[in-house]
């Protein structure tokens, strides 16, 4: 549907007899007596003008001549300022709530430079870069009752279709950087896709683009007018643009209207720094002499306690400490970066925590009341309605998975769920990814490994499941050494390890007695319940069971048998 470019003159005349008519055919979101028509200032030419990108008259400083981030911002603003009572009851809105804008300059200071650096770049209009404060409220982890997450609040289908990976170790959308440059992108494609008109793309970057379209032919139809504010909404969006609007407004009028102005120098705030490889994330605060809970907030796409394995491979570290962590980070031995054995476990856990992770729709707790099933859907999950009394971990215990499981399933950020949700049981898809365990395993028979271009001593340490500072003691190199590709790499398999541990080390047999179970077993042997399953894959495919023989490599200084 092209949207007919005619649409000034077509609209001006269609008012203008609908006035002299004097009928109207109000909508469902029509407009109410006291909801008068958008006015424009003098400045614009018509009311009908688009919406699109423009320089202001006004001369333009350098960049870094502006003092402040809000002077910059205000620089950049390009929208015609509308005169309208949707956008007043906003403003009313923040003027009777104060408190409400102070603490957003707060939580907006580390990312406002770098917001703006990006709209810049792609030339879109300055009041978007507060669009963080209707969808996020700049708060960086934000995640909505419609599983949209970050600065920008993606959806999961939204975010792949923009480069932003998720899983279990890492979510793009949260990502400061790659969200920020996603959602500037993103908007710029939506003004095209309305020839320019903003406000609609702003309404489509909340609603989505088809269901606006929708509402343009539905008022086509009916010889309505098509402009945002004659569009009949849900009542967010139609909400959304005025707020965006009223915020834009008072920012550009702080004094007017009495609001006080943090002072955020227009200089950048973090800095972003390759780190080549994963890396702990306390170490690294540390590294940056940077609180924690500081440090998280500039890298909140991370979801575990290391950087990614697979990526992206960066931080963004505050300017003043910056130096300072590119020094500790290339003075840190390469096997002190992160708990290897630690991480490899894990990657081992994600192979089935993916299996249950939607792609492009994560599954997320469905708080309707909703029909339970336990029995398995298309794609191999059951639902289950979580009752009165039940935690996850009743939940996991009774369906025969973990709460790790489930939390990744369904993306709780914590241990507790509410009463009368519908969760994912993830149970079904288990058996799948032990194959792939089983396949990843088969890759460590012992033998050697050829080094090829881009080889590093963590991705063949990943790829063979041993530790990467082993990996050069076989080789007699250290993890300073360059790996030249060609070169030929000794991997010991499972049986060579255990002949070249300590003799401390012993493979015993241990057949499993009535009432035992994985987690008390690993404790007795102190070997991890994932170590178990993985040695025992074959035994334990049915589950554990009186009787079965186990195979299990104990240390006798450690165990309690």
């Amino acid at each position: 549907m092209q949207i007919n470019s005619n649409r000034s003159v077509k609209l001006l005349s269609l008012s203008l007899s609908l006035i002299a008519a004097g009928c109207s055919q109000p909508s469902k979101d029509s407009l109410s007596a006291y909801d008068t028509p958008p006015q424009v200032s003098s400045e614009d030419h018509s009311f009908f003008e688009r919406f699109s990108y423009r320089s202001h008259n006004k001369s333009k400083l350098s960049n870094r001549q502006y003092e402040t981030v809000w002077d910059r911002l205000v620089s950049l603003y390009a929208l015609p300022e509308i005169d309208n009572a949707r956008v007043d009851r906003e403003i009313e809105w923040y003027l009777q709530h104060p408190q409400s804008l102070i603490s957003l300059q707060q939580r907006a200071e580390p990312y406002m430079h770098h917001i703006l650096d990006e709209v810049e770049a792609k030339h879109i209009p300055g009041e978007l870069a507060l669009l963080p404060v209707v969808e996020s409220s700049f708060v960086p982890n934000a995640y909505s009752k419609s599983a949209a997450s970050g600065l920008w609040q993606f959806i999961p289908s939204t975010g792949q279709e923009f480069g932003l990976k998720q899983n279990t170790w890492y979510d793009g959308r949260r990502d400061v950087y790659a969200s920020t440059q996603a959602a500037t992108t993103y908007l710029k494609q939506l003004s095209e896709t309305f020839n320019g008109d903003w406000l609609l793309a702003l309404a489509s970057y909340n609603y989505g683009k088809g269901n606006v379209r929708k509402c343009i032919e539905r008022n086509e139809d009916n010889d309505l007018p098509t402009d945002y504010w004659s569009l009949s909404l849900p009542d967010e969006t139609y909400h959304y643009v005025p707020k965006l609007l009223a915020v834009a407004k008072i920012f550009a009028n702080a004094e007017r209207y009495h609001i006080p102005l943090r002072h955020i120098p227009n200089k950048p705030y973090f800095e972003v720094v390759d780190i080549k490889a994963p890396l702990d994330l306390s170490k690294a605060a540390q590294m940056a002499n940077t609180p924690l809970n500081e440090f998280l907030k500039l890298n909140p796409g991370f979801n575990r306690w290391c950087t990614a394995p697979d990526g992206p491979h960066r931080l963004l570290i505050p300017v003043k400490n910056a130096p300072l962590f590119k020094k500790n980070l290339a003075e840190i031995p390469y096997y002190e970066r992160v708990n290897y054995s630690k991480l490899i476990a894990e990657q081992e856990e994600q192979i089935i925590a993916e299996e249950n992770y939607h792609k492009p729709e994560p599954v997320v707790i469905k708080q309707a009341v909703a029909r339970t099933s336990s029995a398995p859907s298309a794609t191999g999950f059951a639902n289950y309605q979580v009752k009165r009394g039940d935690t996850l971990t009743s939940i996991a215990q009774r369906n025969h998975t973990t709460v790790q499981s489930l939390r990744s399933a369904n993306h709780l950020a914590k241990n507790s769920v509410n009463y009368g949700a519908v969760l994912q049981i993830p149970s079904a898809a288990k058996q799948s990814a032990k194959s792939i365990i089983l396949a990843k395993s088969s890759n460590s028979p012992g033998g050697y490994h050829t080094v090829q271009k881009g080889d590093t001593f963590f991705n063949i340490a990943r790829r063979y499941s041993v530790n990467p500072k082993e990996l050069a003691d076989w080789n007699r190199i250290t993890l300073k050494t360059a790996l030249v590709p060609g070169r030929k790499l000794m991997i010991k398999g499972r049986e060579q390890q255990v002949a070249s541990s300590s003799n401390s080390l012993r493979l015993i047999h241990y057949t499993v007695r009535k009432g035992d179970t994985l987690t008390q077993l690993s404790k007795k042997f102190n070997i991890s319940a994932s170590e178990l399953r993985k040695s025992n894959s074959d035994t334990l495919a049915r589950g554990l069971q009186p009787g079965q023989k186990l195979k299990i490599l104990v240390d006798s200084n450690r165990s309690t048998i």
